[in-house]
């Protein structure tokens, strides 16, 4: 009896724990945005220019504001103001260092064409004979490859599970990696889920 119960309890558990995750998620990001609007002075803010209050304004602000924004640097006078930020930004010591690394980051990440998170590869961490998931984030730079002899070094982002936001970084020479053929998406959700939903890629036959 007792054996059935929690069977159902998990069955129901599987089911409104990702809707609860998810719901969540999607608040913090819809609150993040809407608090943007309160940086402008109160007779600013839509609902004192509205006269009344309209739920989601904020995310629909924030996100044309975004998008405008985007069009904005495209062309060349908005490349050139945000270089004269940028620059700006730079003397400044200690805001600089936050700035440019996020800025790095968010390069890094989002640029097309980039190596970053592009593929999934397999290798031995922590020890020999243990194998984890690992996502390209670049190439090493070329003194690690000097000093450690090696041709090709790859740098390494192995996430931890369930959280993958948290990990470690690894340059490893690319003849000791096993590149997969899944997915980013199904490598992270295999990795989220601590193993349990298995990516749905083609077995290739060994010649």
């Amino acid at each position: 009896m007792m054996a059935r119960i929690r069977r159902y309890f998990i069955s129901g558990l599987l089911v409104w724990l990702p809707i609860w995750v998810t719901i969540l998620a999607i608040k913090f990001l819809v609150d993040i945005l809407s608090y943007t609007l309160l940086l402008l002075p109160k007779q600013y803010q839509p609902d004192a220019l509205i006269g009344f209050h309209i739920p989601g304004i904020g995310v629909v602000i924030t996100l044309l504001i975004i998008f405008l924004t985007g069009l904005f640097v495209a062309n060349f006078l908005g490349s050139r103001f945000v270089a004269m930020g940028d620059a700006l930004i730079a003397r400044i010591p200690i805001v600089r260092s936050v700035y440019m690394g996020v800025k790095q980051i968010v390069h890094t990440l989002f640029t097309p064409g980039g190596q970053s998170f592009r593929k999934v590869f397999l290798v031995e961490y922590p020890r020999v004979g243990v194998w984890t998931i690992a996502f390209q984030t670049g190439e090493a730079v070329p003194e690690v490859n000097q000093k450690l002899n090696e041709e090709s070094m790859v740098s390494l982002y192995v996430p931890t599970t369930p959280n993958p936001t948290s990990g470690f970084l690894l340059m490893v020479p690319r003849k000791n990696l096993i590149e997969l053929s899944m997915s980013v998406d199904q490598a992270l959700k295999f990795v989220i889920s601590l193993g349990v939903v298995q990516p749905n890629t083609v077995e290739i036959e060994k010649g």
